[in-house]
């Protein structure tokens, strides 16, 4: 099987929607002899911040000699971002290789995996081949059944936040979606919480109470941002004293102290990360496509946010970095997202706004999300190719000396820095 044929293989399973439940999952991976039982796990779910936390997490274990594997979602240029071991995504033999292996037993199953089962399978079995210490695993959207959710003993897990998101599978309620992150708690691990909504919190302390496992609340412990501009966030947390972050966003201040508040937990599950390790780790950290500066001359930052909290978060990164001005905005969304409150969020600090369709059949097309912009009062226009938005957008930010900010869906991320690298801007 080549590369090609792989993803191919990967992507061709026949989509019906998300399909929770732990029976396909469990099965294929007890006919690949169990691979995650030969792992030691730290799972992180959460309906925001919890790419970030992983990245941050996965690079201090790094730093302190840990063989690491990385199992995130969606990935944001290259399919191999999902399944990392030792920050080097899966390369394209050893994907193409596993893929193989486990291609017949999924196949042979009579109720099909799906996509994303495929992957955590596939994933799995390479962080196994590669003799992994420690996989820091992301869930999907859910917890309880999601399918990472088939590890049996994790050192730690960690819940990064609540808000609603994918309420059709979660439920439509902070509660009830905390009830569904929350089955991802294991007795003898402890329990990290990132959040700050208080009924989500007593859902989540309550569980861990069930389970008898120590429950840390990154927001008990004091924090102060001393700076944060594009160059980082420096803040004080606890004993800690200028802890300097690379990534950029008001919201990675939250994922940084729920990083801090699991290796203060993780020390009872003898991983004991001394100061500079841990400085080091964090200044090395690197997260593409969230609030991402992908160029300085013209100025322009990327962000993948794409539900309500997200794009809240967005705009409060935008009021803090420019207080004085309005930005130009380079946008697509998904048809089946709150695409009209993401306007109404966004249009206070927005100048004028290009829209684009990224390759994705979920995609808004551009010329009726620009009439939507139109319609709250900003300037507007679609554009019939992605390389004709950001074309206009790079020029409308070197006339005018305004940041430019691509955002809305993580899908557009891959086409948009490809067009900027035609233009010769970015990596």
């Amino acid at each position: 099987m080549t590369y090609k044929e792989a993803v191919e293989y990967i992507h061709s399973v026949v989509w019906k929607g998300s399909r929770p439940g732990l029976s396909r999952i469990t099965e294929l991976l007890h006919l690949l002899g169990d691979p995650q039982n030969d792992l030691a796990f730290i799972h992180i779910a959460g309906t925001n911040g919890k790419g970030s936390t992983s990245a941050m997490t996965e690079s201090v274990l790094r730093a302190a000699g840990y063989k690491t594997g990385l199992f995130v979602s969606p990935y944001i240029k290259h399919f191999n971002e999902r399944i990392a071991f030792c920050g080097v995504p899966i390369p394209d033999e050893a994907l193409a290789e596993v893929t193989a292996l486990v291609k017949p037993f999924a196949d042979g199953m009579a109720d099909a995996p799906t996509e994303f089962e495929l992957i955590t399978a596939i994933g799995l079995v390479y962080f196994q081949r590669m003799h992994c210490d420690i996989v820091v695993l992301e869930t999907g959207m859910g917890g309880r059944l999601d399918s990472t959710n088939v590890i049996q003993s994790p050192l730690a897990t960690v819940i990064t936040g609540i808000a609603l998101d994918h309420t059709e599978y979660l439920g439509d309620t902070v509660e009830k979606i905390a009830a569904e992150k929350a089955g991802i708690i294991k007795k003898g691990a402890p329990m990290v919480w990132g959040g700050h909504d208080k009924a989500a919190r007593a859902v989540i302390e309550e569980a861990a109470a069930s389970m008898g496992v120590p429950f840390v609340a990154a927001e008990d412990i004091p924090m102060t941002v001393q700076a944060a501009d594009l160059s980082g966030t420096t803040v004080d947390w606890g004993r800690y004293r200028g802890l300097h972050l690379p990534l950029l966003g008001t919201y990675q201040p939250q994922n940084l102290a729920t990083v801090l508040a699991l290796f203060e937990a993780l020390r009872a599950r003898g991983i004991d990360v001394d100061e500079p390790t841990l400085r080091r780790g964090l200044s090395a950290t690197v997260w593409r496509g969230r609030f991402e500066k992908l160029s300085s001359d013209p100025l322009i930052i990327s962000d993948g946010a794409h539900n309500p909290e997200g794009i809240a978060a967005a705009v409060r990164a935008i009021r803090t970095y420019f207080p004085s001005q309005r930005v130009l905005l380079l946008t697509a969304v998904m048809a089946d997202k709150d695409y009209r409150g993401m306007v109404a969020a966004l249009a206070p600090v927005a100048d004028e706004v290009f829209t684009l369709t990224p390759d994705n059949p979920r995609s808004l097309l551009a010329h009726d999300f620009a009439e939507v912009w139109r319609e709250a009062g900003v300037r507007a226009t679609g554009f019939d190719t992605v390389d004709e938005a950001v074309g206009a957008a790079v020029a409308a930010a070197v006339a005018s000396g305004k940041p430019l900010f691509s955002l809305g869906s993580l899908y557009m991320y891959a086409e948009v820095t490809d067009a900027l690298a035609l233009l010769g801007i970015g990596r």
